[in-house]
């Protein structure tokens, strides 16, 4: 990761990645054949935010911390920002403000017994809760026997709590388990990026990444692509390796654990009526049938037994 003053190396390559993706032709600018860039130059990004050509120089070069909020619209509407990039662009200008530099986040946060029950109570769809490092921090019995390769990764921490960047990049078994292995990595690095923005003091974070980075060349191109990802729902292929194909639809809810870091409720769910319902339902009864005999877990949210 970036570890410039300010994230101001983050700033510049994710402005200039978003500049380059967008052509003259698509802003409604005049071209000429005599081009060396194939997107916008800095000045007609300036031109279409309504500011100086040496304005946004500067701002590209990552001073970022004093820009108002109207300019930064200005800015993410030149560029074609989505929604995602929009918030990532704000969250970067915001921690590069030495006045709103928060210290770095809390020691990790264990889920209250209240969530570990209510992710017990859910029998028919695999259910857990991740943090923005995508550490699988609770979960359901369902959830431990769906991503069992997973949870049996050598990729576990020493507490046998799963990360699932890491399952993803350097685990083998995850491009078989993975059915769209490619669309799974784009995501988790986007997820990992937008992360980085919020706490780009997080030092668990940064030696993910660098872990990562170093490990799996497959991380590092998605990385230095600079796309973000807050939110992540849709459609998930898996090819478990005791049910067989699973196609199952997955939700992601902001789950307010702690104001000083994020948390999602994840859910898996089949489509009723399907066969992957029915294999679904095979995982449910085998993984109910585990967790009464290995005992009540109730009262424990630690990830590990689920």
């Amino acid at each position: 990761m970036d570890q410039q003053p300010g994230n101001r190396g983050e700033i510049r390559h994710f402005l200039a990645s978003r500049r380059a993706r967008i052509t003259p032709v698509q802003a409604g600018l005049p071209t000429s054949t005599r081009r060396r860039v194939a997107g916008l130059r800095r000045e007609e990004v300036a031109v279409l935010a309504g500011v100086s050509t040496e304005w946004y120089t500067r701002l590209e070069k990552g001073h970022i911390g004093g820009v108002s909020e109207e300019v930064l619209d200005a800015v993410a509407r030149a560029l074609r920002l989505d929604d995602d990039e929009r918030t990532y662009l704000f969250d970067l200008a915001r921690s590069s403000r030495p006045e709103n530099r928060t210290p770095p986040r809390r020691g990790d946060v264990e889920v209250a017994p209240q969530v570990q029950w209510l992710l017990d109570s859910v029998t028919m769809s695999s259910a857990f809760v991740r943090n923005g490092r995508t550490d699988v921090v609770a979960g359901n019995p369902l959830a431990r026997a769906l991503f069992a390769p997973m949870f049996d990764s050598a990729t576990v921490d020493r507490r046998g709590r799963p990360n699932i960047a890491r399952y993803i990049f350097l685990d083998a078994g995850a491009r078989d388990f993975f059915v769209d292995w490619d669309a799974a990595g784009d995501a988790t690095a986007a997820l990992l990026r937008a992360e980085a923005a919020r706490e780009p003091r997080d030092r668990a974070l940064r030696e993910l990444v660098d872990e990562l980075s170093t490990l799996s060349p497959a991380f590092h191109g998605r990385w230095a692509a600079h796309d973000v990802l807050i939110r992540h729902d849709g459609i998930k292929r898996l090819q478990h390796p005791d049910v067989g194909h699973l196609e199952l639809t997955f939700q992601s809810l902001d789950l307010p654990l702690s104001g000083q870091a994020v948390h999602n409720l994840i859910t898996y769910t089949a489509e009723p009526g399907t066969a992957s319902e029915d294999r679904l339902k095979l995982l449910a009864s085998w993984a109910a049938t585990q967790s009464r005999a290995a005992g009540p877990t109730r009262q424990s949210p630690q990830p590990g037994p689920l």
